[in-house]
């Protein structure tokens, strides 16, 4: 399809030209009191509001003459034949975005998602997007949605999840790789979002709930393992020391009834083989003389 939308778009600065050239037919018409010079003005001016073409900064147009490429024009003003040359599309030549879908694509393990993705693409070459490719927006949206297809079905679930960064890469990878023919450079692909369906994800919910319980546990078991060793080291220093292990024994009885209130009951077994008897009795008499001396008259 030739792009010759543009070929009878008029400018501001042709309107402008084509009233300027009207108004001065108009005024020689007056001074010369003849008609000639307002048909004069009025195709002159005619040639200039088809002629005169404007493009901004960030575009480009392409100028086929009889059928036959002539050359890039802009930006800025520029001046054309009116009928003999027609006007491409312009070219935006700044970086633009195409948001870009697949629904319900299969995995590589077959489970079934929809992904939206971001492409960011620029054209670096006018001549070749006009004349390399049909539509060059077109065919840059169809592109990216049949290489996100391909790259979804090249991937498990969990790498998709985890790894959107390296998906995205590949994915400028072989957009470019179809694109640059055509004067266009995929800047880079962002992975937007991926949706997977609510009964796996509530699957993946529990599962991921078992692991952690499974880690608790084996956690705690590894605890339990330690302070077991911590124990059995313990032991084998008292079996070794048994004055060790009576001053280990006081300091536990202590550290039980220094608060208030509080009663340990020890088997007397225990008294008589740490020989704690006379350690307690001198305990409870210093108690009982303390309770004395503070007991009012």
């Amino acid at each position: 399809m030739r792009l010759d939308e543009n070929r009878f778009s008029v400018s501001g600065i042709a309107v402008a030209l084509f009233a300027a050239a009207a108004a001065a037919g108009l005024a020689f018409a007056v001074a010369f009191d003849s008609r000639i010079p307002i048909a004069i003005g009025a195709l002159f001016g005619a040639y200039l509001l088809l002629s005169i073409k404007v493009a901004d900064q960030w575009e480009k147009v392409a100028v086929l003459r009889m059928g036959r490429y002539k050359g890039l024009r802009g930006p800025g003003i520029f001046h054309i034949v009116p009928v003999v040359d027609w006007l491409s599309r312009y070219v935006d030549q700044r970086v633009r975005v195409a948001t870009v879908q697949a629904e319900s694509t299969l995995t590589r393990d077959t489970v079934p998602v929809n992904v939206d993705a971001i492409v960011f693409w620029v054209v670096w070459n006018a001549e070749k997007a006009i004349l390399e490719v049909q539509d060059f927006v077109q065919a840059i949206n169809v592109a990216a949605q049949t290489a996100l297809r391909e790259s979804i079905g090249r991937h498990e679930l969990a790498q998709m999840i985890t790894e959107r960064e390296s998906l995205g890469r590949e994915l400028q990878r072989i957009l470019d790789e179809k694109t640059t023919p055509w004067g266009i450079t995929v800047q880079s692909v962002e992975i937007k979002d991926v949706r997977i369906p609510q009964a796996l994800e509530d699957a993946m919910s529990r599962q991921a709930q078992a692991e952690r319980e499974r880690q608790a546990r084996i956690i705690l078991g590894q605890a339990e393992t330690e302070i077991s060793a911590k124990f059995s080291q313990a032991a084998l220093t008292y079996q070794d020391n048994p004055i060790a292990l009576h001053l280990r024994a006081m300091n536990m009885l202590y550290e039980a009834i220094k608060e208030k209130g509080s009663m340990v009951i020890v088997p007397s077994t225990a008294v008589e083989t740490m020989g704690l008897g006379g350690t307690l009795a001198t305990t409870a008499l210093n108690s009982a003389a303390h309770a004395a001396s503070t007991r009012p008259a």
